[in-house]
């Protein structure tokens, strides 16, 4: 039995926009991809028996959302506030997770459940207690499931730190895959985030870091040359009076690179946008939290100018008002404008950041479990925006501007949330 999902309009990502499109299911990967008439009769000539699922809208890669922190699902108090910065938002959040009395399993199980019902089905998402570390496991969504570090000073790191991070990272679930999130430069000294990306390698994992989503990371004047030896934290870089970026810091440290993506990219200059592309490390952009939090809008025209790696993420409702990334994509449509991107390519460029970019971001867009896009041999994630569907470029900008909340998730080839599609 092979199964057909078709729609009005299939939009694979890595091919043209299909109209009366489908997509052929077979052992939980996708078996073949075009327009309806040309996938069944293939599949008839083949002999095979075919069970076509009709969806009436738009049907896409399985939305990834590329930064949360489902633990925090039950935190929404803290998210529905307005903030003036980083720091007192810090101190809000704080003061709920400092007061204990959580659940954070059943709060990440609460998160990811929102994710399928927004047609989520892979995440970045970062555990900081250790009973939501098997939270996307547990709800068996792809991604990559990373274990937060920070609060380490050099001398604590060196009487343990690093065997206690490795003993965490062990217990993180390896599938659908794992890896370190070391908080945040001004978080960590310099030997634990000269440590980690080593410790992460060396496991075959993946990391993320918060970067640029705090004023006191971007570049300041008398930003001359400089060697981290010697300097103990990027706080202490920056009391001796050198004006490096945040950015520059890690890349120094070997923070960096193609197995690596950084969270809000909101204080970047020029030049620390061009490391990230040099390094080949791509961007979550998360409009919505940046907003709660009161930070200045992430510099999107720039990254879509310069050709950066851009995903897109929710963070947490610790400082969103949800999970559904395709919000996200909407804030990101009107910061692009407003910043002067008039490419007539601005819809296709953020859909397909929402689902390959966050796929490309975590390393699952190629290889036998690749993700993130509709074509022949992937794994079956499909979401699916029930609409009216009239020409490619309205359903585009309607998909960005205004997606429609009546959706299905498909994990697997496997419907997962809004199963009640026509046959």
């Amino acid at each position: 039995m092979v199964t057909v999902y078709s729609a009005d309009l299939v939009v694979p990502m890595t091919a043209p926009p299909m109209p009366d499109g489908a997509v052929a299911v077979e052992g939980g990967r996708i078996l073949h991809v075009g327009t309806r008439a040309w996938v069944l009769d293939h599949l008839r000539d083949e002999g095979r028996t075919v069970d076509e699922r009709r969806l009436d809208g738009v049907l896409t890669p399985g939305l990834v959302n590329a930064h949360t922190h489902l633990q925090y699902s039950r935190m929404g108090s803290v998210g529905a506030g307005r903030y003036d910065g980083f720091d007192d938002w810090a101190t809000a959040f704080s003061a709920v997770y400092d007061a204990g009395g959580q659940d954070w399993g059943a709060a990440a199980a609460e998160g990811a459940r929102a994710l399928l019902a927004a047609g989520v089905t892979a995440a970045a998402d970062i555990a900081t207690d250790s009973p939501a570390a098997t939270a996307l496991a547990d709800a068996g969504l792809h991604g990559i499931q990373y274990w937060e570090v920070m609060n380490w000073s050099n001398a604590a790191w060196r009487r343990g730190g690093r065997e206690q991070v490795i003993a965490e990272l062990e217990r993180v679930p390896r599938s659908p895959g794992s890896g370190l999130s070391p908080h945040a430069p001004y978080s960590l000294d310099a030997e634990p985030l000269l440590d980690i990306p080593d410790i992460v390698r060396a496991h075959g994992g993946r990391l993320h870091i918060h970067l640029g989503e705090s004023h006191f990371e971007g570049a300041r004047a008398g930003a001359v040359d400089w060697h981290f030896a010697g300097v103990e934290s990027f706080r202490a870089l920056r009391e001796s009076g050198y004006g490096a970026s945040a950015t520059e810091f890690v890349d120094r440290l070997g923070v960096l690179g193609p197995d690596c993506h950084v969270a809000h990219g909101v204080y970047m200059a020029a030049e620390d946008r061009a490391l990230l592309r040099a390094r080949g490390t791509s961007v979550a952009l998360c409009p919505r939290s940046n907003e709660v939090i009161g930070l200045e809008e992430p510099p999107v025209a720039a990254y879509l100018s310069e050709g950066s790696p851009i995903a897109v993420g929710t963070d947490s409702l610790s400082s969103s008002p949800s999970l559904d990334p395709m919000a996200d994509v909407a804030a990101l449509v009107g910061i692009a404008r407003r910043q002067g991107y008039a490419g007539g390519d601005l819809h296709e460029r953020l859909l397909a950041a929402a689902t390959l970019g966050g796929a490309r971001a975590m390393g699952i867009d190629i290889g036998p479990d690749r993700l993130g896009h509709l074509a022949v041999g992937a794994i079956a994630d499909l979401t699916g925006f029930r609409m009216a569907v009239g020409s490619v470029a309205d359903a585009l900008a309607q998909l960005a501007e205004a997606a429609p909340v009546d959706r299905l998730t498909v994990v697997g080839g496997e419907p997962r949330s809004g199963e009640e599609e026509e046959r």
